[in-house]
């Protein structure tokens, strides 16, 4: 028999996970409140839902790629998500949470009748679309052998991590403590970069192939090179995913003092307007405190 999947939350990384588990096979019911987004997902051959409610109707297997505990809850409480779903159903969560609020969500949903697969993801737009994210995964047996097929059509890697919602979120909140860090680096590398007159394009290549590289700094640098801040990962996201580092250490009684810094970069890019633009536009701020635009830079001599 095969299973009801419906995905809620279709936008930059939400349409590439879509488009892998329909390639893999699987019929696939979605919902968004973007209209573009919609189209999207019809033109890949999704089926399209005009509310939560009917996106949950009868599912077996209800993925969020929302953006936080918040939105996770107002889909599954507020909108009737968890009144819709089959007995016994899984709700894949997706999104960055702290683990106390994964911890809340599961023990809410296990009141309906119903389980959480803790599943926070990485590798961005990039991954969803190429079916390499990594997810890290926590849960009861049930919860992942409904989601096996789909987890293996999003994912090159997936970590079990243990049958408890929780852990999984534990594990991306301190991964998301890196991912921050070198993401703002990247910025204030770049631009002293072009401030002591360095080639940009030949700072990349040397950076990204060196010991100096990160995934972050290779992945958002031509972005910022390129002035190209359509929104994969808005800065408002990463403000949202520090937050919840500088939460845990201070439940932990932790000195955090890089994620602050980091954090603050990032917060100044929100105050300035950016906030709904990619993350790599966090380059803005330090554009602005060295006084230095990247589109300044010299243009490579033309060749004849």
């Amino acid at each position: 028999m095969s299973l009801q999947i419906s995905l809620v939350g279709l936008g930059s990384m939400g349409l590439g996970m879509a488009q892998n588990i329909l390639s893999a096979g699987h019929l696939l019911q979605g919902y968004d409140i973007s209209p573009t987004a919609l189209t999207r997902f019809e033109g890949m051959g999704g089926g399209l839902c005009n509310s939560v409610a009917s996106a949950a109707e009868g599912c077996d297997l209800l993925i969020l790629m929302v953006v936080n505990a918040n939105q996770a809850e107002e889909v599954l409480f507020a909108q009737g998500a968890v009144k819709q779903m089959a007995n016994n159903g899984v709700v894949m969560l997706c999104s960055t949470v702290s683990p106390k609020d994964a911890r809340r969500l599961a023990s809410e949903l296990s009141k309906h009748n119903l389980v959480m697969l803790d599943a926070p993801v990485s590798g961005g737009q990039v991954g969803a679309e190429a079916g390499s994210l990594t997810v890290m995964a926590s849960g009861c047996e049930h919860a992942f052998t409904v989601a096996d097929s789909v987890l293996g059509a999003i994912s090159k890697k997936v970590h079990h991590l243990g049958a408890e919602p929780g852990i999984a979120s534990t594990y991306k909140v301190v991964h998301q403590l890196a991912a921050g860090i070198h993401l703002v680096t990247a910025a204030e590398l770049i631009v002293l970069g072009a401030k002591a007159g360095c080639d940009l394009d030949t700072l990349f290549e040397i950076v990204s192939t060196s010991a100096g590289n990160s995934w972050m700094f290779s992945d958002r640098v031509p972005r910022m090179l390129n002035g190209d801040y359509t929104p994969r990962s808005m800065v408002d996201i990463f403000v949202k995913d520090l937050d919840l580092v500088l939460q845990a250490g201070k439940e932990l009684d932790a000195s955090l003092p890089l994620s602050a810094a980091a954090h603050q970069m990032l917060v100044s890019a929100s105050e300035m307007g950016v906030g709904k633009l990619d993350d790599s536009a966090v380059v803005k701020v330090y554009e602005a405190m060295l006084g230095y635009q990247l589109s300044d830079k010299p243009q490579p001599k033309q060749t004849t």
